[in-house]
């Protein structure tokens, strides 16, 4: 009979090393959210983010961090009272991570910690492969973020999971986890790295028909300096925003950020200003 967490990687039908690595922090990263809401994690927080999009929405990147946001504001929400369960949760089923907090050298209203593990002894034990061309020092590192300030106008919905054990995550719903990546498309700093996995989710979101929740935009723009307070933002002009954003962007740079993360490349093809300004026309709220 197979264990829990053959079960899980399994599913991931990894071929090569580096799938094998991806889909063992993938597993990872579902292990941390089951042992999240078994903490009572969600009583206060919400999930959101590439990895939330991928887990629950089907996104088909590879996306590394765990991204979270309180429901309401609390400057004094702390972070350690969940990582014994996190790390309880990862041991039962023999992953062997220790997580930590990050030290802050500005003052910020994001909470990070990172999850870590040595890369070749897991692979080895799961996988069982006796020798593997990896650093015995190598490790698999799993950020996650909470803001403890959140913009306003967000909507929730509660999620659930079979795996490792049914298990229930509360998440922004698909208009929240739109307005946050529109957020990030057109106020994200790329400065030398752009960042194609926006662009590659902006896509995604578009192929789902999603609306966007444009109050939670609006306030996260807001937030940003890019919007005066009180302003009113209009569909045309968050339009116009994006194909703002989209004349500037080098595309080919843009595709060697995502290629990484994604199995089939040939869904870059297409990618240019004219491409993402005519699609650019079926936003909806």
């Amino acid at each position: 009979m197979q264990t829990v967490l053959e079960q899980m990687i399994k599913n991931y039908k990894a071929e090569n090393l580096d799938e094998m690595k991806n889909a063992l922090k993938e597993v990872v990263q579902e292990v941390a959210l089951c042992g999240l809401s078994r903490a009572g994690f969600f009583k206060h927080a919400a999930f959101y983010g590439g990895t939330a999009l991928r887990i629950f929405y089907g996104l088909d990147r590879f996306s590394e961090d765990l991204d979270f946001s309180l429901e309401a504001p609390d400057p004094e929400f702390k972070l350690q009272p969940y990582f014994s369960g996190l790390e309880t949760e990862l041991s039962s089923l023999g992953l062997q991570f220790s997580i930590e907090e990050k030290q802050k050298t500005v003052d910020s209203a994001i909470k990070s910690a990172f999850l870590k593990g040595n890369t070749k002894e897991h692979i080895i034990n799961i996988y069982g492969i006796p020798t593997l061309n990896i650093n015995s020092n190598e490790t698999i590192k799993i950020k996650f973020e909470i803001d403890t300030n959140p913009p306003a106008g967000a909507t929730f919905e509660n999620k659930y999971r079979l795996l490792p054990v049914p298990y229930q995550v509360k998440l922004y719903d698909l208009p929240s986890l739109f307005a946050g990546k529109l957020h990030a498309v057109i106020c994200r700093s790329w400065k030398n790295r752009i960042k194609g996995r926006d662009l590659y989710d902006y896509v995604f979101y578009i192929s789902q028909n999603a609306t966007i929740n444009l109050p939670h935009l609006q306030a996260r723009l807001e937030d940003s300096g890019v919007l005066e307070k009180g302003s009113s933002l209009t569909l045309d002009k968050v339009r116009s925003m994006l194909c703002e954003r989209f004349e500037s962007i080098d595309y080919d740079r843009a595709k060697e950020d995502v290629t990484p993360f994604i199995s089939d490349k040939s869904r870059l093809d297409l990618w240019s200003k004219e491409f993402f300004m005519e699609i650019t026309k079926g936003l909806r709220v």
